[in-house]
């Protein structure tokens, strides 16, 4: 199977936003897919935010992959994986306010739904940042399923304008599954962070599974000392199966 993709600009409150579709090609198929918001890092759409789009997308995915910082930066625009590049990243993530990003997250979910190459089931997913803010797509009763990667600030509330996140104060309104999957060796969300998080979820009464592997923070990048391609794969393949029995 191959992936074909385009682009298109979102409109949302603050903005267009330019957001990138990957979709499977298969000319003995031409049914709609399931659609799967992809979340970024703090980077944007880096070449290997792309490759893990193309990797879903040919599971059989219509994959959308919306610039988280399209308030701040020019359509297009990718941070590098460079101190400025951390800097600027770190600096956008704490001054957008987190009611835009869930009114990005609501933007794509319909977008996604109202695709005409979409089945209007659809999920997220996302890494770092994108964990955390692929945690927030889960709060809207569309999204069917959510894998989370690593998902930063989510245990200390410190997402966005303000650092006053209430994701897991809110975890009791997810309707769909919830994989959560991290790194035992990722200081940026470490033993006891961790250990919140499953609290919050298990008193909420999530359906949800938990994975923990040996592994680095960004373990899942394919660029770096920090990639992990057997662990990566696992974590795909743990993706994969929940996508597939829930959409």
């Amino acid at each position: 199977m191959t992936v074909t993709d385009s682009a298109a600009d979102l409109p949302t409150p603050t903005g267009p936003m330019r957001t990138y579709f990957y979709a499977p090609h298969d000319p003995h198929r031409t049914q709609p897919r399931p659609g799967l918001v992809l979340y970024s890092e703090i980077f944007q759409q880096t070449p290997p935010v792309r490759r893990l789009a193309v990797t879903f997308a040919s599971l059989g995915y219509l994959v959308a992959v919306p610039e988280v910082y399209h308030a701040h930066e020019p359509p297009g625009c990718v941070l590098g994986y460079d101190d400025d590049g951390k800097t600027r990243g770190n600096t956008l993530k704490q001054i957008i306010p987190m009611s835009d990003f869930d009114d990005d997250a609501r933007v794509v979910v319909d977008a996604l739904r109202g695709h005409s190459g979409c089945t209007g089931r659809v999920g997220a997913v996302g890494i770092c940042l994108g964990g955390h803010l692929a945690f927030r797509a889960a709060l809207l009763p569309e999204v069917r399923a959510t894998a989370c990667f690593y998902p930063t600030d989510l245990h200390s509330g410190t997402l966005g304008k303000g650092g006053g996140a209430d994701s897991l104060a809110r975890a009791k309104e997810i309707r769909g599954e919830l994989l959560m999957v991290f790194g035992r060796q990722d200081p940026h969300v470490p033993t006891a962070g961790r250990r919140a998080i499953y609290d919050a979820l298990d008193a909420a009464g999530v359906w949800f599974t938990w994975h923990e592997f040996n592994a680095a923070h960004a373990f899942l990048r394919d660029e770096g000392e920090r990639y992990d391609p057997a662990t990566a794969r696992l974590g795909i393949g743990l993706a994969a199966d929940l996508f597939g029995r829930s959409l």
